[in-house]
């Protein structure tokens, strides 16, 4: 209508982000440790990994076994640190997916995600860790083969994990049998050489005179 006063154009009224049923802590803590345990074991690590890498990984086993799950998500985080410092050799793919995620810091217009809904955002997060989860799952399969441990009863799992995940929401299908590859990996592999750090050696008292 001529002579109406110009009003700014109605926003699309966005769509409340249903939040995902919680996960057990215990399940988030076997996703990390099984593969990480296996990237501890790769011939990547001449002589053994670290004291330096072993030991926050003996205290995430031990605060599961325990069933300390926070403490245990708590020494990985540690770890997935350590895994990412450059004096360390590059874990190989798909291990490197264990690393803490360092990005580059880029404008915000420059972000690919930055025009992305919440859910939009939400769904793409969790599509991306259902791949890494995936990639890992396969690569840990691979090294237990090729060393002796048995994993043909979790072979057709990993067959049933990748078609679930071509579904559409497939997701929770797909993560059963995630799970029940990690569940059934825990135990069976050999432990990481290298011991935990050594305690520094007690100070000589002074001889008295």
């Amino acid at each position: 209508m001529p002579g109406a006063p110009n009003r700014p154009p109605e926003k699309t009224p966005e769509v409340p982000v249903v939040p995902a049923a919680p996960v057990p802590p215990e399940r988030l803590a076997l996703r990390r440790l099984v593969p990480t345990r296996v990237a501890l074991l790769l011939d990547t690590w001449k002589g053994g990994p670290s004291p330096e890498l072993t030991t926050p990984f003996r205290k995430a086993e031990d605060a599961f076994g325990k069933a300390d799950y926070p403490a245990a998500l708590q020494a990985l985080d540690l770890l997935s640190v350590r895994f990412a410092e450059p004096r360390w050799t590059t874990l190989p793919e798909p291990f490197r997916f264990l690393r803490v995620p360092i990005a580059a810091p880029v404008p915000p217009h420059w972000d690919p995600d930055h025009a992305l809904s919440p859910p939009e955002k939400e769904a793409k997060k969790s599509r991306k860790t259902a791949d890494e989860q995936l990639a890992l799952a396969r690569g840990s399969l691979a090294w237990a083969g090729a060393h002796g441990v048995d994993t043909s009863d979790l072979a057709p799992r990993l067959e049933a994990a990748t078609a679930r995940l071509a579904e559409s929401a497939g997701l929770p299908r797909f993560y059963e049998e995630i799970d029940a590859i990690w569940s059934g990996l825990h135990g069976r592999l050999p432990a990481p050489k290298g011991g935990p750090v050594a305690a520094p050696p007690a100070a000589a008292e002074p001889e008295e005179a």
